[in-house]
């Protein structure tokens, strides 16, 4: 009892006054978004709006990273609209049922370690590409508006950027959306709002069992959905979290974020909700609003929820203008702008892996396919500047040669390895000194190995010195052919 309560005084009361404020301001975001979401994803806005308020709510509890919203996302929705349209809205829900339990099971199986492989380039890069996209989805709500809509949006980054010079008491966001809102609503100002948007229904979610027949044909549709919607989701939650890691210097449970993503999406199929994930963009406004704790993701959520219910007709006034700045404010304030400053500075691969990831995340606007385009560059920039290996030799006496390997011996340099050695005019006696470097794998053991025999084979003998531990014990497990070894 005393654990649960200092978890709740922590995760919860740590923060109250500024994690209230900014989660007020994330709900008014949230609202555009899921709306934004519901109709790329082929389904009515309530779908959208539902599934962000459980998942918010579910994550404040079960999610591993505190501070970090969750709720419908663009990248899970992109997935969602040939599900809908081939098979409709039910098997929408099953899916999401799915790729809650998938999450789960890749929680369970620590599948959140995952991130400990993608490369600082590669989060650069990824983080770059969301805030582009974050702008780009901004500009076709100014397509037909009028010069006031372009005042609106600078006087609501004005009031964002020009308000904590004089307090910092208000996250200045949720300001300048109320002001925003204020002013045209007083001045009668004809500019498109979020009820231009869609419908917004005061209605309560209510639990729903999807009305779908289950078959094993059934699971085999909707299962490559639900599997590629809990990779993208788990990848999108866990570089979202590793990025409020480094904003905050805090530390966060990657597995349990990724169960509790989990859970969130079983909830939100049964609640008439699709499958989402963590929002970069709502994380961003968040944390810049001071939401440090589990207590800004809860009032996100039920602030969503109350905005539905009670302030529907309110919250239809909201003028887009308002929350685009907003989503400007979290372009400019995600996007590395110190990563242009230094990319003449960085390694040459690892600013084009970079550069690539960005171009690649942009243009298939999948972030899946961008982290793991980002990821496998990254391998293989490494595998060239490793698959480097050098030998100098010299004589001890007229037949005793030493050959000492410097580098990393693997399935990337045993060839020029086997190559290194003139085993015709050698001496009878070879030594060859590991001191400088390391046996990775079998093909390193196979390599040595076509060594020994060549000597073997014209009667010489070759004598292994200075294996560390690790190449040791790889080469008495695989087993070299017959030779000595110290």
């Amino acid at each position: 009892m005393t654990l649960l309560l200092q978890w709740f005084q922590q995760g919860f009361f740590g923060n109250v006054r500024k994690d209230v404020l900014s989660g007020l301001t994330v709900a008014f975001a949230l609202i555009p978004e899921a709306i934004a979401f519901s109709i790329m994803a082929g389904v009515d806005p309530m779908v959208g709006l539902y599934a962000s308020f459980i998942i918010a709510v579910t994550i404040s509890f079960a999610g591993g990273r505190p501070g970090m919203i969750s709720a419908a996302t663009g990248a899970m929705a992109s997935l969602m609209g040939p599900l809908v349209a081939s098979y409709g809205i039910e098997y929408l829900y099953a899916a999401s049922i799915l790729t809650g339990i998938l999450q789960w099971v890749m929680g369970a199986l620590k599948f959140g370690r995952f991130i400990t492989f993608v490369p600082h380039s590669v989060i650069v890069g990824f983080v770059n590409a969301l805030a582009l996209i974050i702008f780009m989805a901004q500009l076709p709500s100014f397509a037909g508006e009028s010069w006031i809509m372009y005042v609106l949006v600078a006087a609501t980054l004005l009031i964002i950027y020009g308000l904590p010079r004089l307090t910092k008491a208000v996250p200045s966001a949720l300001v300048a959306i109320i002001v925003v809102t204020i002013v045209t609503v007083t001045l009668h100002i004809d500019v498109r709002t979020v009820g231009d948007m869609g419908t917004i229904k005061q209605a309560l979610p209510l639990f729903h069992v999807p009305q779908i027949h289950l078959s094993w044909s059934m699971l085999m549709s909707i299962l490559p959905f639900s599997l590629a919607l809990a990779v993208v989701g788990m990848t999108e939650s866990l570089l979202t979290a590793t990025i409020v890691d480094e904003m905050t210097e805090t530390k966060s449970d990657k597995n349990r974020e990724v169960r509790g993503q989990g859970i969130a999406n079983i909830i939100t199929g049964f609640f008439g909700g699709m499958a989402g994930c963590a929002m970069i963009g709502q994380t961003v406004i968040n944390v810049k609003s001071g939401g440090r704790t589990r207590l800004s993701m809860l009032v996100a959520g039920v602030f969503l929820l109350f905005l539905i219910l009670v302030l529907a007709p309110v919250v239809r006034q909201i003028p887009m203008a308002a929350l685009v700045g907003v989503m400007f404010m979290v372009s400019i304030g995600t996007f590395d702008w110190n990563s242009l400053r230094t990319l003449h500075r960085i390694p040459r691969g690892d600013a084009v892996v970079m550069v690539l990831t960005v171009i690649i995340v942009v243009a298939t606007s999948d972030l899946a396919i961008g982290v793991v385009s980002g990821v496998i560059l990254s391998a293989l920039n490494f595998g060239w500047k490793m698959a480097k290996i050098r030998a100098t030799s010299h004589l001890n006496s007229a037949d005793h040669k030493v050959y000492e390997i410097s580098g990393q011996l693997f399935f990337g340099t045993m060839s020029h390895f086997v190559d290194i050695f003139e085993a015709q005019q050698d001496p009878e006696h070879v030594v060859i000194d590991f001191r400088a470097s390391h046996v990775w794998d079998q093909s390193a053991v196979t390599a040595i190995t076509k060594v020994i025999h060549k000597y073997k084979q014209l009667g010489k003998t070759v004598t292994i010195t200075g294996l560390n531990h690790e190449s040791q014990h790889l080469i008495n497990k695989v087993g070299l052919i017959s030779t000595s070894s110290h």
